[in-house]
């Protein structure tokens, strides 16, 4: 794991992590695309968080803060690069990042049939709020 860089995704970056959250992730979103990410980008340079070995981009981190809560997004690994510590040096990153900032707890989105992220999540040290729901109202069309 030593050859592993993490580092914040930069405008030259982002039509790579398009194409790679297509092949890594799981679900799609309504922002999964150049300008949804690119107002990320611009408005938090810093929360878009890639981890790479050599030039190959083998994972990602969404690590959102709004003043208010810490939220995480788009943890993916590329499939052939899983179980080799790379999700969880992207979320030590994406915590080091929260606390610097002043959050005090993070909160992610996790599918609900993904187990393969419930098990993930939970070695991390995140767990499900079931007195919670997400109520979601998309905004454009």
């Amino acid at each position: 794991m030593n050859d592993l860089r993490i580092r914040a995704a930069g405008p030259a970056d982002l039509d790579a992590v398009l194409a790679f959250w297509k092949e890594a992730a799981e679900g799609i979103s309504i922002s999964d695309d150049r300008a949804g990410i690119e107002r990320l980008v611009a408005r938090d340079p810093e929360a878009l968080i890639l981890a790479l070995r050599g030039a190959e981009l083998v994972g990602t981190v969404i690590a959102g803060f709004d003043g208010w809560r810490c939220h995480l997004y788009r943890l993916a690994v590329h499939p052939d690069r899983r179980r080799q510590g790379i999700g969880s040096a992207l979320l030590a990153a994406a915590e080091q990042r929260f606390l610097a900032l002043g959050g005090r707890r993070g909160d992610a989105m996790v599918l609900d049939d993904n187990e393969r992220a419930h098990r993930a999540w939970g070695a991390a040290g995140y767990a499900p709020e079931p007195q919670w729901s997400r109520w979601v109202k998309p905004l454009a069309h």
